[in-house]
């Protein structure tokens, strides 16, 4: 099955509806299987306060509270229908991360795919429940979770019914500095989840590639990056998305890197196997001579006995004369008594 990417929209159509369906378009013109947004308001995700425990620290949102983030970064719920239904008709799948219970319902009634969950909502089991109980693949990234954490999220899919889970590894910084990633760790959550039937992707917030490229050839089935037109046009997550050509360099890398993986493959290729090394006779030899370095060699083309039996050959004697470039063969030396 050929890794899922996903284009990450979030904040970035910029508060613009036409916007928001050209990612989607792009999105599916690139090679993308499937286009996510956010589900959620202001309200449903943290207060209005301004306390200091309310406010963002350093980085691209520096100074400003999470509420005001968030009622600037939020997709308008009544463009989501209009949306999912365009996604739809043009063949790409369209999902969301709900926040809270509402937004679950309300996507329930979008009849959404599958439901993703963010890294910071990774340890509220109940939402979790929730939206698993509905018996649609669950993604849950893994941004902010102890390694306990990430299998009481596993555990509260299943005790619901739900075994089709996802679990992404994700750095959660933005952007994500590639020092910081580790991606081995994916190797390290197939290992523990995969024999029980558990998918292990990448959420991935650097502003490179080759994380995800890493991730694919340790065994990612999914692949999840944030995605923009372009970042000149602003919006809350534009300074951790790829632009088209960067998405779409990503897509490819991907695809080229599915085909490299290929499968368990220990077949020769015979064409070029004739070219490999075996032995032959580098010097006339009379019948009678003894083989020794001096006349034959390991050397390529094929045509002659394996190079494994050098030694067996070396010492021996010619049982016929033989010219300066023929293939030794097993025939052409004297077998003891």
């Amino acid at each position: 099955m050929s890794v899922y990417i996903i284009a990450e929209m979030s904040a970035n159509h910029c508060g613009d509806k036409k916007l928001a369906k050209k990612i989607i378009k792009k999105a599916k013109e690139i090679g993308v299987d499937a286009v996510k947004i956010q589900t959620y308001t202001a309200d449903t995700i943290t207060i209005d306060c301004k306390d200091e425990i309310f406010m963002t620290g350093k980085g691209l949102w520096e100074g400003r509270s999470l509420y005001d983030v968030y009622k600037s970064a939020y997709t308008p719920w009544q463009w989501q229908k209009d949306l999912k239904k365009y996604a739809d008709k043009i063949g790409i799948d369209f999902f969301s991360t709900p926040f809270d219970y509402t937004a679950v319902d309300f996507l329930e009634n979008l009849n959404v795919p599958k439901y993703k969950i963010a890294s910071f909502e990774a340890i509220d089991y109940p939402l979790i429940k929730y939206a698993a109980k509905f018996g649609k693949p669950m993604i849950i990234s893994t941004g902010i979770s102890s390694l306990e954490e990430i299998n009481e999220a596993i555990e509260a899919c299943k005790s619901v019914g739900n075994n089709d889970i996802t679990i992404l590894k994700c750095t959660s910084s933005y952007p994500a500095k590639i020092s910081n990633m580790n991606i081995i760790t994916i190797k390290d959550l197939i290992d523990r989840f995969g024999s029980q039937g558990v998918k292990i992707g990448l959420s991935d917030h650097s502003m490179s590639i080759e994380p995800v490229i890493a991730a694919v050839a340790l065994g990612a089935s999914v692949i999840e990056k944030h995605f923009t037109l372009d970042r000149s046009l602003g919006g809350e997550d534009s300074g951790f998305s790829l632009n088209v050509k960067e998405f779409k360099k990503m897509v490819k890398a991907v695809r080229n890197t599915e085909k490299a993986l290929g499968k368990v493959d220990y077949s020769i290729n015979q064409n070029n196997r004739k070219y490999a090394r075996s032995l032959f006779v580098v010097k006339d030899i009379k019948k009678g001579e003894v083989f020794s370095p001096k006349n034959i060699r390991s050397i390529r083309p094929s045509n002659g006995l394996h190079p494994k039996f050098y030694d067996f050959v070396i010492g021996k004697k010619a049982a016929c004369d033989l010219k300066f470039g023929k293939p030794l063969k097993m025939e052409f030396i004297e077998q003891g008594e």
